[in-house]
């Protein structure tokens, strides 16, 4: 195989690539972008869930104190009528 050769071959393919890239050039294409109303919807729901707290101080507050208190008792039935509870639900 002559050198001379391939070189030459591979000089044809770069100005065919290159008149490819050209032509593209030549054409101007705009990128859009478009947001569905679903779309927005999840955005501003997010947003809102990432803005709130995640502690409910107006529930857990009572607990604490009386947890800190040490009036705070469970009753081992309730517990355990809650606990088969959600044994039934999740079985």
């Amino acid at each position: 195989m002559r050198i001379e050769a391939y070189t030459q071959v591979q000089q044809i393919y770069k100005t065919s690539k290159t008149d490819k890239n050209q032509k593209k050039a030549g054409v101007s294409s705009i990128d859009k972008l478009q947001i569905s109303s679903i779309g927005r919807d999840y955005q501003v729901a997010k947003q809102a869930v990432a803005a709130s707290s995640d502690i409910r101080d107006e529930i857990t507050a009572p607990l604490k104190n009386s947890i800190q208190a040490g009036t705070y008792g469970v009753e081992a039935g309730a517990f355990a009528d809650k606990l088969l509870q959600r044994m039934k639900e999740v079985g």
